[in-house]
């Protein structure tokens, strides 16, 4: 061993260490001692190597890329990004299943998050999606009892399928969502062959404030692919992120045509389609797809902890020109998000590398644990020793202040709406779900009610039998074949 290696090993306060292989003991063969403070210093390290689970999108894979503008969007957005032809923005993305834990397999019937995090000159605008345009709820509200339904058993701690139709039979409105996720897309062969949707009505807003809704879509240009249960069930629980990892290490960047569907102020007046309704498409026919721009995806992460786990994206993490909407599910996403965050990995999280912003960053949020860590850009040693609230009379001397420019305008409010608890169970919860059975091949139909039947036998026949009525009330003949296969 040379008596001065290019780089020494060191405990954490960078002491160097003489041996790593043992402990101090007293004598050969005896016990350890309480000053074998490097052994415990290992071992204390280790127990806390694991930061909590996330509790849905648990399983995930990242990689950085970036997104390359195409259309000039300055009638809709300030947003710097996507103002002009050609402008690259770094982003990283992350792919994940939603219901199962970091055991589960990468090929499970799930619904895929679909994250990109942009990093513009004006902050990082997370788009945190799924590969579906519409989800099971409607309502915020509901979020937990659905996740609580998907998760295992409580007593068995084994997957439990009837939990699952138990909740859907009670909530009408996760039919379109249900009908998605038990075709031939819900198991995607890869991250690569899959899309990407924001699902949310967002919004974006230009300089004379006006402002337009939009969904964003993410088309991927490898093609769409794939798998049966039976496929599935033979691919390797970790396939899609090894997929992933090769492909970009081989070179072949997987890329995702990026565009829109744009809906004006006055057009949301008088849609047909409820415009801020999760479990709802708005029609190709009435608001098209626009192109604008590019993503790819050519450069691993360095640690997978480090950046992928530690990525935290969330729909609160907008920029000027870039807005929410009022969809419910949104909403509560606004809070629950950033807050899972915090919970999961710190106050801080936002300075970590993978969720720093790329432009310089000056806020009054200080302390807290891991405070002072350098952001890749921006201040270091906790803001030092300037102002810590606002407003000051110190705005010369550098200290932070608002930007009356980036002004986002009001957001429009239903008239003389009140504030109570609406029951919107009874809305359109069938006529989609039973337009996109009517769309799929016979094979696709084969595929669906084998894939639910498989589900659903394992139901009580009380929770079969409203099932039963609900995909007859999307389609007489989608009810038929269901209730044929349950015999």
């Amino acid at each position: 061993m040379p008596d001065r290696p290019a780089c020494p090993l060191t405990t954490s306060n960078g002491a160097p260490v003489a041996d790593d292989d043992n402990s101090l003991t007293a004598g050969p063969r005896g016990p350890v001692t309480f000053d074998s403070w490097r052994t415990f210093e290992k071992l204390a390290h280790f127990n806390r190597e694991r930061i909590p689970e996330r509790v849905v999108h648990a399983r995930g894979t990242g990689a950085y890329g970036t997104f390359t503008s195409t259309r000039d969007l300055s009638d809709l957005t300030i947003a710097p990004f996507l103002r002009g032809h050609g402008r690259t923005t770094e982003v990283f993305a992350r792919f994940s299943t939603v219901g199962g834990g970091q055991d589960s397999s990468d090929f499970a019937r799930d619904p895929r998050g679909f994250a990109v995090k942009f990093y513009t000159s004006e902050g990082n605008f997370d788009m945190v999606g799924n590969n579906t345009p519409v989800f099971f709820l409607r309502d915020p509200s509901k979020f937990p009892d659905f996740i609580h339904s998907q998760k295992k058993n409580p007593a068995t701690n084994l997957p439990d399928p009837a939990a699952a139709y138990e909740f859907w039979a009670n909530h009408p409105a996760s039919l379109h969502q249900v009908t998605i996720l038990m075709s031939d897309r819900g198991i995607p062969a890869s991250y690569r062959h899959m899309h990407g949707f924001s699902s949310h009505t967002l919004s974006m807003w230009n300089a004379t404030g006006e402002r337009v809704w939009v969904k964003w879509h993410f088309k991927t240009l490898q093609g769409i692919r794939n798998l049966t249960a039976a496929e599935a069930a033979e691919r390797p629980p970790f396939g899609a992120h090894k997929d992933l990892v090769e492909a970009i290490a081989r070179g072949e960047a997987p890329a995702w045509s990026v565009k829109l569907q744009v809906m004006t102020a006055a057009q949301a007046k008088t849609c047909r389609i409820h415009p801020f309704d999760l479990t709802k498409v708005w029609p190709h026919a009435d608001f098209p797809l626009v192109e604008i721009g590019r993503m790819a995806l050519d450069r691993n992460v360095e640690n997978y902890f480090a950046e992928t786990e530690q990525a935290a994206f969330s729909p609160a993490n907008l920029v000027p020109g870039l807005g929410a909407s009022p969809d419910k599910m949104l909403q509560g996403r606004l809070l629950a998000y950033g807050d899972a965050h915090r919970y999961r990995v710190g106050a801080n999280a936002n300075q970590l590398p993978v969720n720093a912003p790329r432009c310089p960053v000056h806020h009054y949020q200080r302390d807290g644990a891991m405070a002072g860590m350098p952001p890749a850009h921006g201040t270091t040693n906790n803001q030092g020793g300037g102002a810590n609230f606002w407003p000051n009379d110190r705005a010369a001397q550098g200290s932070p202040a608002p930007v009356a420019r980036v002004t986002e305008p009001p957001l429009p409010l239903e008239k003389d709406a009140a504030v109570a608890a609406y029951d919107n169970a009874d809305e359109d919860n069938f006529s989609q779900a039973g337009a996109l059975y009517r769309l799929m091949s016979e094979d696709q139909r084969k595929q669906l009610v084998a894939n639910i039947v498989a589900g659903l036998s394992q139901a009580d026949a009380s929770i079969r039998a409203r099932m039963v009525q609900q995909f007859r009330a999307a389609d007489p003949d989608y009810g038929a074949r269901v209730e044929k296969g349950l015999g």
